[in-house]
């Protein structure tokens, strides 16, 4: 009789235990866009490569979104050149009041003028710098397509993030999300907003970035929660390291509670060798698995 109810007592505090939540994002699949994304060749606004991405992009949202929203517009580089730029707004549930966004820059750097960078003289193939940012995007997309939300959630996929430099013409960088600043969808602003950079390194180290803390703390907060909770704090480091330009501050300044989740001591950066190789589809289901996760949390 004392083992029965042992035995009773354990099932009905397995029973009340929470399942685990089923992991929705998949690695695998987020990997072969950052591959389809390396094949194009560097994604610099003007050339054929920046086209072809322009293009698949627009094909591959269109098919997984419930609204997407183009936004073309030409930016005169302090040089004098006319780019053609484009950010694609990707949109789930967009009646939805309650929303938060994620983004990340689909173009890649046109000189890698990286610290470490063996020649400065090429481009970036832009697999982590870049092309990890939009993978996770697009896996964050499936994953709404399979399972859609009673959230509203905003993708968006800004241009011309890396063209310049960021110190002597800071016109010529984060021109993206600059201009989504200033040209908002109609309706109410997002709770939040994240951007995902560098988000694929083998060696993935999540720090929390200085200008995030300062803008937007209770966000940070949330993130790294949400990242401890599912067992990604090997990860995402609750420390802060790095201070960093970049587009979140742009949102920032529009009045939108915007951070930066970013991977900076990935030792390719703005380099040659910034390839296929330096990237894991392990470490994109990490950040994949969070970023879905903050969506299932919100609804």
């Amino acid at each position: 009789m004392r083992f029965s109810r042992t035995v009773l007592a354990l099932v009905t505090l397995s029973a009340c235990r929470e399942a685990p939540k089923p992991r929705e994002f998949d690695g695998p699949a987020a990997f072969r866009y950052i591959e389809t994304q390396v094949a194009f060749g560097p994604r610099i606004p003007n050339t054929a490569a920046h086209e072809k991405m322009r293009v698949w992009l627009d094909s591959t949202l269109r098919r997984r979104s419930d609204t997407l929203v183009v936004q073309q517009w030409d930016h005169v580089t302090s040089k004098g050149d006319t780019l053609h730029l484009t950010n694609f707004i990707a949109r789930f549930n967009p009646a939805a009041t309650k929303r938060i966004l994620f983004l990340a820059h689909w173009d890649s750097r046109p000189t890698a003028d990286g610290p470490k960078s063996s020649d400065k003289s090429k481009p970036v193939p832009g697999a982590n710098d870049g092309g990890s940012g939009v993978a996770l995007l697009l896996g964050v997309a499936d994953a709404l397509k399979r399972k859609p939300t009673t959230l509203g959630v905003d993708l968006l996929f800004d241009d011309g993030e890396d063209y310049g430099d960021f110190e002597k013409t800071p016109m010529d960088v984060l021109m993206g999300a600059r201009y989504y600043a200033a040209h908002q969808v109609p309706g109410p602003q997002p709770l939040y907003a994240v951007l995902w950079d560098l988000v694929a390194d083998k060696d993935l180290q999540l720090y929390q970035e200085g200008n995030s803390l300062v803008g937007a703390p209770e966000v940070v907060d949330r993130v790294w929660e949400t990242a401890r909770e599912m067992g990604e704090s090997g990860h995402f480091i609750a420390t802060p390291k790095h201070t960093l330009i970049d587009d979140h501050l742009e949102l920032q300044k529009a009045g939108i509670r915007a951070i930066d989740v970013v991977d900076f001591d990935y030792p390719s950066w703005h380099t040659p060798d910034d390839t296929i190789d330096k990237v894991s589809a392990a470490s994109l289901k990490a950040v994949g698995d969070v970023a879905v996760g903050l969506v299932r949390k919100e609804e």
